[in-house]
């Protein structure tokens, strides 16, 4: 089950929008490029990802092409555009995790800290139950305080720290795993 012809509207909200409330929809391709700007400043400026290059925007194409059950790609938009995206995605290839969900939220720089992350990542969560997946799984780089309490508030609970498991911007980077049952 996809997200398609969806569209979602957040009822608490910090800020207000020329354009109203925030929308969080499924990602098309008109999308990619904000996608792959707002990825390229995490890429850059951030441990919040391991990639060291930005990745070509068929990387892109392809994550919201995708129709297995389970893999979504979420937008949010505020009066300016896109501003956000959270996506799932498998968490390995073997058939034995075919529900569980790798999860993964961004925000840009210049939103964040006004709760998109939680909206977008609230709709994420909801879709992977309605797909009936059993556990999605965040590895969130450490530090980063604002990633683990986002996951924390919406019910993730640290199951092991991987150190040392990444190098970049030239130091060793430790990884945090969380995991929520989506069943409960």
């Amino acid at each position: 089950m996809t997200a398609a012809g969806r569209s979602f509207t957040g009822h608490r909200w910090g800020r207000q929008y020329a354009s109203g409330m925030p929308l969080v929809r499924p990602a098309s391709p008109a999308d990619v490029v904000a996608i792959a700007r707002i990825y390229g400043a995490a890429v850059h400026t951030s441990v919040a990802t391991f990639d060291l290059t930005d990745p070509p925007n068929i990387y892109w194409e392809r994550k919201i092409a995708s129709d297995e059950c389970g893999d979504h790609v979420l937008v949010i938009e505020d009066g300016t555009g896109v501003v956000g995206f959270a996506y799932s995605a498998a968490f390995r290839p073997r058939p034995a995790y075919a529900q569980t969900r790798e999860t993964s939220v961004y925000v840009a720089p210049e939103a964040v800290g006004v709760g998109l992350g939680s909206l977008i990542y609230l709709q994420l969560l909801s879709l992977l139950r309605e797909d009936g997946m059993h556990l999605a799984v965040a590895v969130i780089a450490q530090p980063n305080p604002a990633s683990v309490a986002l996951h924390e508030k919406l019910g993730f609970e640290l199951v092991g720290t991987l150190q040392e498991v990444g190098r970049k911007f030239d130091r060793w980077v430790d990884t945090g795993w969380y995991q929520l049952p989506l069943e409960r």
